[in-house]
């Protein structure tokens, strides 16, 4: 009997793959001549952290397992060793051909006047400006360390760049290592000139300002990633904030992932290396190009036309100008949903700024994520509870790399009185809500704001998100229900109108699926549309194939990792999945269900989200899934529908998990273009463009 194949393995593409598969995307703008010049370096250091995250997390998990013994298979069905191997083979690809596009990149930057120079290059009077350079802005903050049986091999850190230096003099020879200071900048600019020289280069060229005693023998770059996850044992009635701290002090020691070196270097430093970073060769990988090519970036000139994308600021929607700013009278009058960064995130800064300043807020809770340095927002918080308003603050300490930020500016907020809430243990806050309490007359009205992104200023100009602005007494209702969960342990009987997870936010999406396939079985319109970062939970890809047998057209954006074949005979013929990589961070989480009605529709559920579909999304993290109805949810289609017609940014998904790139046959359609060229929405009407979007054809 034939097993259904429903019940294979490979009804899933490799998550990791499909990771390592974005990035080829990413890597492809750098390679891009279309795109400009500075532009295409930016691009090429996003890949490189992209690849580096890769080992640093989601390699160095699957290694932790295969280290203690685990044989378990990936959902696509790979044994560990095998699914390790195959891995390193992608990844080294992948190293490679960044490698390639940074050598491409110095021919293009050497077109325009922009070179990037070796030692050997340097005219006589630039070396002699070099070392005046040297000594005075470089030297002061190098640190040669020896090592020999007094002195042990020195703790090189996470993204460590270091230089091993052979060195002798009468007694022999000798080792030093000296770590690359991460503040300096790696590409020193020769006088004023348009000429540049690698830190790394500058270095040895000048080591007797550094060691006047020895002699150099040899130079050797390398770069080390080390293991980032980090375990936090902290029982229910323990200390979570320490537990943190000691965290964060053990991932510093964390078993090095990947070592990259030069090809040339000599067998005798690659072994001495890899015995004193406690590393095997296959963890090695070698470049004749650069080592951290993430540093390019400091390259990049933000001099608009033609070398970087026309300068853009985000317009401040419709409803703010009728009513001067006043943003509780504008809520009140009309429910608002912005779309930035086209639409200015200057807005969700300035609604806690506007409730820290106004005397009839009585109260302000807010969860924090990631933000920047020195937030406004935060500052905004700590201005309130300053002033004695009760604020509550529920900081993630589990924002992976933003661990340590996080604890600072809990601290701050501390001091300041507000109220801090670190969670649960075992699960993220990951929702994105403020709520705000006010006294209006004799009553409180409470407003809220639900958000697809993090309160973060600065990536909320590069990232595609979604806020909506409410005083709905129901979303309100459910948000307070929310913060009581998230601080008090109380989970509620009901939402009115969220699906939260992990208690019933999986739970929604399924059914929503279901009911789909169902109206496919009864002839009935039906469709689902969705836009998200990722797509990987086992039971909601099955869920959607299911509803694919069924005849339920789906249409879905998934911007990174994808586990779900598309377009197979009889098990998904009717999905469709693109990605868009384009000049913004496609961020925002849409989710559209047809409930009967030909898509687009005003009568169509529609909802926003921070919560990809994922496992930990779903099942562990706090996660809020907030539904969008009436004129905001066409607006919503409307950034669905161009998402669905973009030729020119977008990648499409084949069964067999690569990406083929569309290009435009005849008219090109951008839809980050399109959203930066386009007037503002209004709230109460279409635009013509909104009116153009919706009739044309395809």
């Amino acid at each position: 009997m034939a097993v259904d194949i429903l019940q294979k393995p490979d009804r899933f593409l490799n998550r990791e793959l499909s990771w390592l598969a974005f990035n080829e995307r990413v890597l492809a703008l750098a390679r891009d001549s279309e795109v400009p010049l500075f532009e295409r370096l930016r691009f090429l250091s996003i890949s490189d952290g992209n690849l580096d995250e890769f080992f640093m997390v989601r390699f160095a998990e699957l290694v932790t397992r295969y280290d203690s013994g685990s044989r378990s298979l990936s959902p696509d069905g790979l044994r560990l060793p095998r699914h390790l191997k195959l891995l390193r083979q992608e990844a080294r690809a992948l190293f490679n051909r960044q490698q390639e596009a940074w050598q491409e990149l110095k021919v293009a930057l050497a077109a325009q006047g922009i070179r990037i120079l070796t030692a050997r290059e340097l005219t006589r009077p630039e070396k002699s400006w070099l070392e005046g350079y040297f000594v005075s802005q470089i030297l002061p903050a190098l640190t040669p360390v020896a090592v020999d049986p007094a002195h042990p091999f020195p703790l090189i850190p996470n993204d460590g760049l270091c230089l091993a230096l052979r060195l002798s003099d009468d007694r022999g020879s000798h080792w030093q290592m000296m770590v690359l200071p991460p503040k300096l900048r790696r590409f020193v600019r020769l006088k004023e000139s348009e000429r540049y020289i690698r830190l790394e280069h500058v270095i040895p060229l000048c080591i007797k300002q550094v060691l006047p005693n020895f002699e150099l023998e040899s130079a050797t770059l390398f770069h080390v990633l080390r293991d980032q996850e980090m375990e936090i044992e902290a029982t229910e009635d323990g200390d979570l904030l320490q537990a943190f701290r000691e965290a964060l002090k053990g991932r510093k020691r964390g078993s090095v992932i990947r070592l990259s070196l030069a090809p040339s270097t000599p067998d005798d430093v690659r072994d001495y290396l890899c015995q004193e970073l406690e590393t095997s060769r296959d963890q090695i990988f070698y470049s004749d190009g650069m080592l951290n090519l993430g540093s390019v970036a400091e390259l990049i000139r933000d001099d608009g036309p033609p070398n970087c994308y026309p300068p853009f600021e985000g317009r401040l929607p419709d409803a703010l100008d009728e009513w001067a700013g006043d943003y509780f009278s504008a809520i009140r009058e009309h429910e608002l949903l912005v779309h930035h960064p086209y639409e200015t995130f200057s807005m969700v800064v300035q609604f806690v700024q506007h409730a820290a300043s106004d005397p009839d807020v009585v109260a302000i809770k807010q969860t924090l994520y990631r933000t920047s340095k020195d937030s406004p927002i935060v500052r905004a918080l700590v201005e309130a509870a300053e002033a004695g308003k009760a604020v509550v603050a529920v900081v993630e300490l589990k924002a992976r790399f933003d661990e340590e930020a996080n604890i600072r500016l809990a601290e701050r907020l501390e001091r300041a009185g507000a109220q801090v809430v670190y969670g649960f243990a075992n699960l993220k806050t990951h929702a994105k809500v403020s709520l705000i309490t006010r006294r209006e007359g004799s009553q409180m009205r409470t407003y809220v704001h639900y958000g697809t992104g993090n309160y973060h200023p600065d990536t909320a100009r590069a990232y595609s998100d979604l806020s909506l602005f409410s005083c709905e007494p129901a979303l309100c209702r459910d948000a307070a229900r929310l913060f009581n969960y998230v601080t008090g342990y109380a989970v509620p009987e009901k939402f009115e109108k969220l699906a939260v997870s992990p208690i019933n936010l999986k739970a929604t999406l399924l059914e929503k699926i279901a009911y789909e396939a169902q109206l496919a079985h009864l002839g009935k319109p039906c469709g689902i549309w969705a836009k998200m970062n990722a797509l990987l939970e086992p039971d909601v890809i099955d869920a959607l194939y299911q509803a694919s047998r069924a005849g339920v057209p789906i249409e879905l954006v998934v911007r990174g990792q994808c586990a779900l074949r598309p377009q197979l005979e009889g098990l998904s013929s009717t999905i469709r999945v693109k990605s868009i990589v384009g000049r913004f961070l496609e961020h925002s989480r849409i989710f559209c269900f047809s409930d009967g009605h030909e898509l687009p529709s005003p009568r169509a559920s529609v909802y926003i989200s921070s919560a990809d579909w994922m496992h930990r999304n779903l099942l562990c993290r706090v996660e809020a899934l907030v539904p969008v109805n009436g004129e905001l949810g066409m607006k919503l289609q409307e950034v669905l529908l161009a998402n669905l017609r973009d030729n020119a940014n977008s990648w499409e998904l084949a069964s067999d998990g690569t990406y083929r790139r569309l290009w435009a046959h005849g008219e090109r359609f951008s839809a980050q273009e399109f959203f930066c060229q386009r007037e503002a929405l209004p709230v109460r009407r279409k635009s013509r463009a909104f009116e153009d979007l919706f009739s044309a054809p395809g």
